[in-house]
């Protein structure tokens, strides 16, 4: 798949590599990257989907070059690529040595989730061989091992659909000042696992249960009368102001050290109450703190 960059005589070159929004996805196979890329499409991005890693450089610079749509260029790798090699830390240092800023977004999942996903459509892991679905996808781990760790963002997909991944996705990378360190407050339930992807876990479990208020139990941190009980507990506020001083703290630090993404964890018990009600006002508070911030609820609608 590769997206159509504008063309004509009003096509904008940027000055600078720089100016370039680079994007160089990567992940486990079945982790979801054909829907990343269609979401990097959805808002404006010139997608190459399948590049070799070989032809990283000189494919940023066709893009820069073009200009245009193409000032938003994302590359998308994948090991099944015979020129795949496992040195994509060197390429991403090859492109900054040339004056371009690429982020790297890895998307993974869990094994058994991926197993899943790969036994649904009755298909067998690219790499697996005469072996089993895990034999792959380990295989393909190891390979991927040194990417995931110079990865700018990690999107944990195991518990999102289809819908979910490409809202993520669009609000990392659809805003006009996408170069702005972007805050998503994830809610969570720890009895479903920490959020893989987490720079801060908070967590809400020392505030009162609605789950155990009768006329709450069925309602969610999102409504009204359930926010106003969590957010009326002793502590809720202090709770939530502390964390706004402390990510405020931080950003200029984080943008300093190049860092975009920024994903703060609120977890209670199964995710629907307390630690949404907390998420939604935490991203609130943030937002009027002038950062960019938005609220997501991995965990909200499983019970």
């Amino acid at each position: 798949m590769v997206g159509t960059p504008e063309t004509g005589k009003s096509a904008v070159v940027p000055s600078n590599r720089s100016d370039m929004t680079l994007v160089v996805v990567t992940g486990v196979s079945g982790g979801g990257r054909s829907t990343v890329a269609r979401a990097l499409e959805n808002v404006n991005f010139y997608v190459v989907d399948n590049l070799p890693q070989a032809l990283l450089l000189d494919m940023a610079e066709l893009a820069f070059r073009a200009g245009g749509a193409a000032r938003n260029t994302a590359m998308v790798l994948d090991v099944r690529s015979r020129a795949f090699s496992t040195d994509l830390a060197g390429a991403i240092r090859d492109l900054k040595g040339r004056g371009f800023q690429p982020r790297v977004v890895f998307v993974d999942a869990d094994d058994e989730v991926l197993i899943r996903r790969f036994e649904s459509v009755r298909r067998s892991h690219p790499l697996q061989g005469d072996g089993r679905l895990a034999d792959g996808i380990a295989v393909e781990r190891g390979l991927l091992a040194e990417a995931r760790e110079q990865a700018d963002v990690i999107i944990d997909t195991s518990h999102l659909n289809v819908n979910q991944l490409r809202s993520r996705v669009e609000e990392l990378f659809g805003g006009e000042d996408a170069r702005r360190l972007r805050v998503t407050v994830l809610s969570f339930g720890f009895k479903y696992g920490l959020p893989p992807d987490a720079d801060f876990v908070l967590d809400a479990r020392f505030l009162p249960n609605p789950y155990w208020v009768p006329e709450l139990r069925e309602h969610t941190g999102r409504e009204e009368e359930v926010s106003r009980y969590v957010l009326g507990q002793n502590g809720a506020v202090p709770f939530v102001e502390s964390y706004v001083r402390l990510i405020n703290a931080t950003v200029p630090g984080f943008e300093r050290e190049g860092k975009r993404y920024l994903t703060v964890a609120v977890g209670c018990t199964g995710g629907k109450h307390r630690s949404v009600a907390i998420a939604e006002e935490l991203a609130s508070q943030l937002r009027h703190a002038r950062l960019a911030a938005n609220a997501q609820h991995r965990d909200l609608g499983r019970e």
